[in-house]
C-alpha cells in the first residue's frame, strides 16, 4: 500500500519537486522502521494517514497545497506523529516581514517533514525531527534533530551525537561544532531555565544562490535525514524492553509538561504552521498524550 502524498494544484520547479520527493520519501522510510519496531514488541499498531488542505484568507481550500498527517500510537511508541507538507501562497500582513526574504514579497513555497515521537518506556528517549526547503525571494534548507530523554543515559547521548555529527562531517567540518551550539541555544526553555533535552543539531538558512548550492545542502539535509534513520532506533530498540517505575513514570509526565510549555511558547515551527494556515492538528501533534505539573 502507498502512504498518501500532498495534493499539490500548482505546479513546481525541479529544485522543489526534488525537495518534495525526498520528504515523502524519507517519511516512508522512517513509517516503515517504526511499524517494524512495533512488530518487534508484538504490537500491530500502524500509522494512520489524514490528508488536509492549506487554508488561508483569499485562497480556497486546496489551491494552496497542503499536507498528510500520518499518527501511531502503539505498544512502544505512545503516540509518534510524522507530517509531511507542500504548501504555497503569500505570508499573512506583518508575519512576511520576519520571516528571510519575505519582507517585500509575501508569496512562498515550503516543503518538508516535521517528527515527533514520545515512548511509552520512560527509558526511551523522546525525539524531534524536522528539515525543510523554503522559498521566497529567496530559497534555502533548514532543519534539525534533538534527543530528548526524561532519563537521560550517556551512552544513548553519546550515540545519537556521533551519528549526527559523521553526517555533519561528511559535508563540512564546521556543521557539527556550529549546528550543535545552535540547537543548545534554540531548544532552551527561558522561563525554566533549563534546555528541553540532551540536544542534537539545528540549521536554517543554507542558501541556496545557485544550483550547486543547492545541490550541496540539498544533499546535507538527505544526510541528515539518513542519519536519524542511523541515530534513533537503535536507541529505540536498545532500552524499550527495560522495566520501569512509577517514580520513572512521573518523572517523564513532568518532563512531557516541559516539552508541551516548548513546543506551546517557543517554537517557531508552531508559529509558522499556524500563522500559513496548515492543519491544526498536525501542527500540535508534537505535544504529548498526557503530562502533568505538580
Amino acid at each position: 500500500m502507498t502512504n498518501p502524498v500532498p495534493i499539490v494544484p500548482f505546479a513546481l520547479d525541479d529544485r522543489q519537486q526534488a525537495a518534495r520527493g525526498w520528504f515523502e520519501s524519507l517519511r516512508d522510510r522512517i513509517c516503515a522502521e517504526f511499524e517494524s519496531i512495533e512488530r518487534e514488541a508484538d504490537s500491530d499498531a500502524a500509522f494512520a494517514f489524514m490528508p488536509w488542505d492549506r487554508e488561508a484568507e483569499g485562497q480556497a481550500a486546496g489551491d494552496g497545497g497542503g499536507g498528510v498527517r500520518g499518527v501511531m500510537k502503539g505498544k512502544v511508541f505512545e503516540k509518534v506523529g510524522v507530517n509531511v507538507s507542500t504548501v504555497g501562497g503569500e505570508f499573512a500582513p506583518g508575519f512576511a516581514q520576519t520571516i528571510h526574504g519575505a519582507d517585500e514579497n509575501p508569496a512562498f513555497f515550503a516543503t518538508g517533514i516535521s517528527l515527533v515521537a514520545h515512548m511509552a518506556n520512560p527509558h526511551v528517549p523522546a525525539v524531534h525531527m524536522n528539515t525543510r526547503y523554503l522559498v521566497t525571494t529567496k530559497s534555502w534548507f533548514g532543519g534539525g534533530a534533538d534527543l530528548n530523554p526524561p532519563l537521560p543515559r550517556e551512552e544513548d547521548t553519546a550515540h545519537f551525537h556521533a551519528v549526527l555529527k559523521d553526517a555533519c562531517d561528511a559535508h563540512d567540518p564546521d556543521h557539527y561544532p556550529r549546528f550543535k551550539a545552535w540547537a543548545d541555544d534554540y531548544f532552551f526553555i527561558p522561563h525554566r531555565g533549563v534546555h528541553r533535552g540532551v540536544g542534537g543539531i539545528f540549521y536554517d538558512h543554507l542558501e541556496c544562490v545557485d544550483d550547486a548550492a543547492f545541490d550541496a545542502n540539498f544533499a546535507f539535509t538527505r544526510a541528515v535525514g539518513d542519519a536519524f534513520l542511523a541515530a534513533f532506533p537503535p536507541i529505540v530498540r536498545r532500552r524499550m524492553g527495560e522495566p520501569w517505575s512509577d517514580a520513572d513514570y512521573r518523572t517523564m509526565l513532568e518532563w512531557r509538561g516541559r516539552y508541551a510549555e516548548f513546543n506551546l511558547v517557543h517554537d517557531r515551527g508552531t508559529l509558522f504552521g499556524l500563522k500559513t494556515g496548515g492543519n491544526i492538528d498536525a501542527i500540535l501533534m508534537s505535544l504529548p498524550p498526557m503530562a502533568s505539573w505538580s
